[in-house]
């Protein structure tokens, strides 16, 4: 079958990459399929004006290493995650400093001056600044783990594939991470904790 008769819809990540290694107009699919998930993760790390920069790069640097992508990950996302935390280790004082300045400035204002408006999002400020404050504190691994699962949704396995750690080193990060922001938050109601730590 001719390459032009090929939807790429109707091909799993990993053949899209192994036929860019020859035509590298197929890896275009990948990111067509990816990069909403991507640069959502990077605006989450490192804030949107860096987000986009990082987007472009983490591609082009996926691009590169495409020849050496393992076929048998049917699923690109993670190997997609594991070089976007890279970047972001690049930029872990950038990410520090953002997360203590979003803290420092507190929630934004609101304009429309409903009471029950306003106290919801004086609620979310301050649960936002705590948790942004928490996750500024955790260890790099511990923080990267738990960006991955509970704001990209990724199972442990899938984390353990975009950061190439035992599924072990996972779980205990994640407790680790959980254990310090719960502490952090002090006592958050149920629906926060829910929403913050668990997913699926």
């Amino acid at each position: 079958m001719s390459t032009s008769r090929v939807d790429p819809g109707d091909l799993e990540d990993a053949e899209l990459i192994e036929r860019s290694v020859t035509s590298p107009d197929w890896f275009a699919a990948i990111f067509d399929r990816h990069a909403a998930h991507i640069h959502r993760y990077l605006v989450r790390r490192i804030g949107p004006a860096a987000a986009d920069d990082a987007l472009g790069e983490a591609f082009l640097v996926a691009f590169r290493k495409r020849e050496g992508y393992d076929t048998e990950r049917r699923d690109a996302r993670p190997w997609l995650y594991g070089i976007a935390t890279n970047l972001v280790a690049q930029r872990r004082r950038d990410e520090v400093r953002e997360l203590k300045l979003r803290e420092a400035l507190g929630p934004p204002p609101d304009e429309e001056g409903h009471a029950e408006r306003v106290a919801d999002q004086v609620t979310a400020g301050a649960m936002g600044k705590l948790l942004d404050a928490a996750l500024a504190e955790l260890a790099d691994g511990d923080r990267d783990t738990l960006t991955l699962f509970a704001g990209e949704g990724l199972s442990y396995e899938e984390i353990a594939a975009a950061l190439d750690i035992p599924l072990g080193t996972v779980r205990s990060r994640l407790n680790r991470a959980r254990r310090k922001v719960r502490e952090a938050l002090g006592r958050p109601d149920a629906t926060t904790s829910k929403e913050i730590f668990t997913h699926g």
